[in-house]
């Protein structure tokens, strides 16, 4: 079945709206060859939105690698299948029969983990939404050799549990319910509650919004490697104020939802870990240094069944402690310290993929006497290992970026990863020695430009590579490593690419601000061209140290709130990353943007635009600009720092002011409010929106738990004190994304088209 050859994106702006997660798709990609009859049109439809977002870490998540490393699992059509490669044969392991519940219907399975010596299969059911992601639930148990499937938490509310997990010996399940930890014998059926504090503001075992949003962390406890403790984390949101979205609209009588969200300038909540003993059900909690309410803890796992490493991170975020805490002990040791002048990320890849199980793990080497360790310190981001007495050894160096890891490997003493030295905007498959020795060498093939990624089996033989770029549709190959030998050649990317390659459309361009500064960028010009005319040009932007938009893969240059075709109808559209987005260019490049958001991001994009409206093809007296959350304030702030710049404006859940956002996220890139409040006032739209000159549309749901609507109203505000006229659309109870509800997504679709074409008007005109 090759139905990913016939599939088209929409837009790539999904992608970079931040708070909006990725889709998973992994599980499908083995139905490339796999001869099951489904209904084609409901398949595309569930994969239309998840396809273009194919991200590396995303897949890594979704597949399930069999013990050997060359065998993995996909559940299809709520029956579990077991590949074997290279042949890539598919085995029916559980059948949809099999797993159905008496009297029952068949399980609808969304996630599901096999037991370490794979006899259990633990599945994830009947799923709700916790913010971003389906994270609550109900789990079951099958036993493979016994054929008895049981549901665990039955006593327990329904779709309650989260981030159930089986303990390495198989004998007990642990998850969280209603803000409390439990443990449940599979024997017996015993449930037992490990914590009974929990509730809405004391949270064990999960997180709060903003770790959840700003940290991706979600996952909050863990097994010990002997299955006797179990560490976890608490957060204490009772001094962190709610924020209260209203929903007017589900009853005739308003409903208050509170979410606790620490603003920028306010204390986070503490955090605090605590280990479990299983055999007294005793908690001790780690004597982890420092003010709780001024530090992090963003990351925490087992390296042996009596030492735990945490991660601890100030509160604004440039200074990271690695910790050895000894759980019989309580004795903490610093093992690795870090600091920066300006922060430190701590998610793993720049991309943001984190998902449903996604965690932040120590990847350890030397029989778990070192790991390894992402740095920034001689100004690229470098691989190093790291042992437990604090020394460090460089695995990669040179002036370029290590995207992501992707596998090690000890024996061969190799590792891969992603990079791309010579074109910020695209990404291939390299490899180097773990001992840091040697150069690094390129894996996949010269003539394939553009975007790839990859996920590498746990033996390193095998990898699923993924292939577009702006003129080709994704495709997908099983291959050999080291050699990238396609596995199938006829199911192979080259076999595909004539068929899967269209239109070049995307023209790529640099252009250089008046420090000479070099920036990325895109432009797809109008259908028919003519050289002798004048365009009107529509400006999409980010800008944010969040994403970035200029990438060479398939779906750029789309528009995905256009009704219609952009250049057919006679527009240029056109996208420029500047300084501080997460291109991979250097640590000096990214972290240029520290205590300038608001101002460095906008003026390499009013300089971009300047020079652009300079173009003889291009009409300076039709330029419009939009974007979506960080994008909806760059345009906000374009409009008002430089007005007649732009002439029309869409602007879309934007962050008004910064002093509303939440305190992980601005802090980090911006500092303290009580150090340099002005930096947050000069970088906010609010305060700039005397200014605006042209037309704006102005866009925001009553219901974004992540860019609260207030910061709609107090824009709102300004722009009446200085009778600045606009136009307004709130979207009632719609979130970030605004995506929620009967016609959202067409009536949005409708308005943006509409304004675009009355205030911008589409088509060449003569000189």
């Amino acid at each position: 079945m090759k139905i990913f050859n016939t599939i088209t994106s929409t837009d790539w702006m999904i992608f970079w709206m931040k708070g909006l997660e990725l889709s998973f798709f992994f599980k499908y990609l083995a139905l490339r060859q796999f001869p099951y009859p489904m209904k084609k049109h409901a398949f595309v439809l569930s994969l239309f939105f998840g396809l273009f977002l194919f991200v590396t870490n995303s897949i890594a998540q979704e597949i399930k690698w069999g013990k050997e490393g060359s065998t993995y699992f996909s559940a299809v059509k709520n029956e579990i299948f077991k590949y074997t490669l290279p042949s890539s044969e598919g085995q029916l392991v559980l059948s949809a029969a099999q797993l159905t519940p008496k009297g029952q219907k068949p399980l609808t399975i969304t996630d599901f983990t096999f037991s370490q010596d794979e006899k259990k299969l633990l599945l994830y059911t009947n799923t709700k939404s916790v913010w971003r992601l389906q994270t609550q639930g109900d789990y079951w148990v099958y036993e493979l050799e016994t054929g008895q499937l049981k549901q665990v938490g039955k006593s327990l509310p329904e779709s309650s549990l989260r981030f159930a997990k089986l303990s390495p010996d198989g004998s007990q399940v642990a998850y969280v319910s209603e803000f409390n930890l439990y443990t449940e014998n599979l024997t017996t059926g015993q449930i037992t509650p490990l914590t009974k504090d929990g509730n809405r503001k004391l949270i064990n075992g999960t997180f709060d919004w903003a770790y959840e949003e700003e940290f991706a962390c979600r996952d909050g406890f863990q097994w010990s490697p002997d299955s006797k403790r179990i560490a976890f984390w608490q957060i204490d949101a009772n001094q962190i104020r709610d924020y209260f979205m209203i929903n007017t609209t589900d009853s005739i009588y308003s409903q208050i939802i509170p979410v606790e969200y620490p603003k920028v300038g306010e204390s986070p909540s503490p955090a605090k870990i605590g280990v479990v003993d299983l055999s007294t059900n005793q908690t001790t909690w780690l004597n982890i240094p420092g003010d709780p309410q001024q530090h992090y803890l963003p990351r925490m796992e087992w390296n042996s069944p009596e030492l735990l490493l945490v991660q601890q991170l100030n509160r604004k975020q440039n200074h990271s402690k690695i910790l050895g805490v000894n759980v019989k002990s309580n004795v903490v040791n610093l093992i690795f310290e870090e600091q920066d002048e300006t922060w430190i990320d701590v998610l793993s890849s720049w991309e943001n993929s984190y998902g449903l199980t996604y965690r932040h793990e120590f990847k350890w080497i030397n029989a778990g006497k070192e790991f390894l360790w992402f740095s920034e310190k001689d100004g690229w981001r470098h691989l190093y290992r790291i042992d437990l007495t604090g020394k460090v050894t460089p695995v990669t160096h040179g002036n370029y970026d290590v995207i992501n890891l992707l596998h090690f490997n000890e024996k061969e003493n190799l590792l891969y990863f992603h990079a791309s030295p010579d074109n910020a905007t695209q990404k291939y498959l390299y490899k180097a020695k773990l001992d840091g020795k040697g150069t690094p060498e390129r894996v996949t093939p010269a003539d394939l430009s553009g975007t790839h990624s990859y996920v590498i089996s746990p033996n390193g033989k095998y990898g699923m590579h993924q292939f577009s770029n702006s003129y080709t549709r994704p495709a997908s190959e099983w291959i050999s490593l080291p050699k990238h030998q396609a596995l199938d050649p006829s199911q192979s990317i080259a076999s595909k690419l004539p068929k899967n390659q269209g239109e070049k459309t995307v023209e790529f361009f640099k252009i250089n601000t008046a420090d000479g500064t070099e920036m990325d960028g895109w432009m797809v010009k109008p259908k028919n061209f003519d050289a002798t005319k004048k365009y009107p040009v529509l400006f999409l932007v980010y800008t944010e140290p969040w994403g970035a938009t200029v990438k060479d893969n398939f779906g750029v240059g789309r528009n995905r709130n256009y009704q219609g075709d952009m250049a057919e109808d006679g527009y240029i559209y056109i996208s420029v990353d500047n300084r501080g987005t997460p291109a991979p260019k250097g640590r000096a490049w990214r972290k240029s943007i520290y205590r300038k958001i608001g101002r460095l991001n906008i003026s390499d994009q009013a300089e971009a635009a300047k020079q652009i409206s300079q173009w003889d093809f291009v009409d300076p007296t039709r330029m419009a600009v939009w974007g979506h959350s960080g994008g909806g304030s760059a345009t906000l702030n374009l409009l008002f720092q430089y007005p007649g710049l732009f002439q029309t404006g869409i602007s879309l859940a934007a962050v008004a002011n910064q002093l509303t956002y939440d305190n992980i996220y601005q802090e980090r890139y911006m500092g303290l409010p009580q150090e340099n409040r002005e930096d947050f006032v000069k970088g906010s739209p609010i305060s700039h929106a005397k200014n605006l000159r042209g037309n704006l549309l102005y866009i925001h749901g009553t219901g974004d738990d992540n860019v609260h609507y207030q910061n709609a109203e107090l824009l709102q505000n300004e722009l009446i004190k200085y009778n600045k006229q606009f136009q307004f659309m709130s979207y009632p109870n719609r979130s970030h994304s605004i995506s929620e509800g009967e016609g959202t997504t067409k009536h949005l679709q409708t308005l943006y088209t509409n304004y675009l074409k009355q205030h911008c008007p589409p088509g060449g005109r003569p000189f």
